[in-house]
């Protein structure tokens, strides 16, 4: 039999085990506000984020990702009257889970670029039809939450990421993601990397879609409440 010091700890690691396995299976519920093509996050970060008007609001969702990640993503997207993709917008607030203190975002672009008074990380790629979506991933949720709305996702796409690291650990981020149908270069995912045969061309492609994704995406800080 277990008595004293000794079933009082084995008490406390049973309860921290149950409460760790609930939050992972737990459905969680969004936090951020969408107005029309405006989302507002009242905390980390504190910013209210602003895409042109014709963006549609595709939805949101939230889910503990790998077991990990308290993850919050947010879907707008310009399609045309056969509801076929044009331009994504894919928004995540995400933040490692306090039972694994050990882990640390590593983002290591060597491109930055300032969007509201914040550093955010620049990188891009491309995509094709042929690549395959990890199961249970964050690009997972995107797809079903766009094709649960009716809409087509582009064959290929081009795309940049912009991260915002919030804290000095850097277990906080701010995820934006723009990203094209690539169908508008005349050229297909596979012509554009590295062994492709126009890979040449990516760096002028690659430039003005940067240069698009921060004309579109508005970022500015929300002051802190007074109430």
């Amino acid at each position: 039999m277990i008595e004293g010091p000794s079933l009082r700890i084995l008490t406390r690691v049973t309860l921290l085990l149950v409460f760790s396995t609930s939050l992972v299976g737990q459905t969680r519920t969004p936090e951020r506000k969408v107005e029309g093509s405006v989302i507002t996050s009242a905390r980390d970060p504190r910013v209210r984020i602003d895409l042109p008007q014709s963006a549609q609001y595709a939805g949101a969702d939230r889910w503990i990702l790998y077991e990990i990640a308290d993850c919050e993503l947010h879907v707008f997207v310009e399609a045309d009257a056969q509801k076929r993709i044009q331009q994504l917008y894919w928004l995540q607030f995400e933040s490692y889970v306090p039972g694994r203190p050990e882990l640390h975002h590593t983002y290591d672009s060597p491109r930055h670029t300032r969007l509201g008074g914040m550093d955010f990380y620049v990188d891009t790629w491309v995509t094709g039809e042929r690549d395959t979506v990890t199961k249970g991933s964050d690009l997972e949720h995107v797809l079903a939450l766009v094709r649960g709305k009716g809409y087509t996702v582009p064959a290929d796409m081009m795309s940049v990421r912009l991260v915002h690291l919030l804290d000095e650990q850097k277990r906080k981020e701010l995820m934006i993601i723009y990203s094209e149908d690539l169908a508008a270069t005349g050229l297909a995912a596979a012509q554009l990397r590295e062994t492709g045969s126009a890979h040449d061309r990516w760096p002028a492609i690659e430039r003005d879609l940067i240069a698009r994704a921060l004309e579109r995406v508005r970022l500015a800080p929300v002051g802190n409440r007074k109430d």
